[in-house]
């Protein structure tokens, strides 16, 4: 964006003569053969002012080319800006949510535990058959896998969150 700005700056200044300050030497003699005499020594000094009076409307196209230009710039920012933006909020709404979910398979993983503990109490006493105790196992390996799954979508967004935050990886 620096660079485009100031590129309307240069264009502008288009708009304005140029003035070059010049020295100058020669000879200047009305023959030949006085040409390396002393008195036809010739010196100039002084500025030179010069400046376009018409080019069709080139400079100022060339204005609005830059002006333009830094208009792209500053969208082309602006957009990426905002979807950084979007990205870190994305994120932090995502680890909102996810910390708010783990709370049901923590205390469902509990839950199950203690099904599973009370399952081998009643088939070691007697109670009840292994059958009962095999679903109460896999009742709590499914609670855990779903914990688990809610824990690697947790560490996902937070690398992300990283991420869109300008940490590498």
């Amino acid at each position: 964006m620096a660079a485009a700005n100031a590129q309307i700056g240069v264009s502008e200044s288009a708009f304005f003569p140029s003035l070059t300050l010049n020295a100058l030497a020669g000879l200047r003699a009305p023959s030949l053969a006085d040409l390396f005499n002393l008195p036809t020594r010739v010196w100039s000094l002084g500025p030179a002012l010069a400046a376009t009076l018409f080019d069709a409307g080139a400079r100022k196209a060339v204005t609005q080319q830059a002006q333009a230009s830094y208009d792209q710039s500053v969208a082309s920012y602006r957009i990426t800006v905002l979807a950084a933006f979007q990205e870190v909020e994305d994120n932090l709404a995502s680890l909102h949510v996810l910390e708010r979910e783990l709370e049901e398979p923590k205390l469902a993983v509990l839950a199950a535990t203690k099904s599973t503990e009370l399952a081998n109490h009643q088939y070691k006493a007697g109670i009840t058959n292994d059958l009962s105790v095999a679903a109460a196992q896999t009742a709590e390996l499914a609670a855990k896998r779903s914990s688990l799954s809610l824990i690697g979508q947790r560490y996902a967004s937070t690398i992300g969150l990283i991420k869109a935050l300008g940490g590498g990886f």
